[in-house]
């Protein structure tokens, strides 16, 4: 099991399963809604997720059709979001993590799109959009 926690600790969360593997996005969204040069996302099922403390401070926004992200209306970490075309599954801003994951780095992907800046200096496959395959 698993726990996290938000910046201030109101909210807080447990993880019945490993996450998936760590997925890096490079688009503008991640960048903007991390305020980092990607998004460090891990995909778990939403039945091996709960909030136990601080679900009144969980605030949602629509940033673009069909996909809400979730974080702390008090100190605005991240927490997870949602997809409606991906029913039941969550991707979990992983450096939210109170404990420590054996889930792998994967990929970057939407590196079409990324910072300028960002020199991406490790050896995981990369895909300039979406990896093929994905909806």
């Amino acid at each position: 099991m698993h726990s996290g926690s938000c910046l201030c600790g109101g909210i807080r969360y447990e993880l019945d399963a490993e996450p998936g593997a760590i997925e890096f996005c490079h688009c503008r969204a991640c960048r903007k809604s991390n305020g980092t040069a990607y998004g460090a996302n891990a995909p778990i099922c939403i039945s091996d997720f709960r909030i136990v403390a601080g679900v009144e401070r969980l605030k949602a926004f629509e940033s673009s059709p069909g996909k809400q992200r979730f974080f702390c209306g008090r100190c605005g970490s991240p927490i997870y979001s949602q997809h409606q075309k991906r029913p039941g599954m969550l991707r979990l801003r992983i450096g939210l993590l109170d404990t420590p994951t054996s889930a792998p780095p994967r990929i970057h992907f939407m590196v079409a799109h990324k910072a300028e800046w960002d020199d991406i200096r490790d050896d995981l496959p990369q895909y300039a959009e979406f990896e093929p395959g994905r909806n």
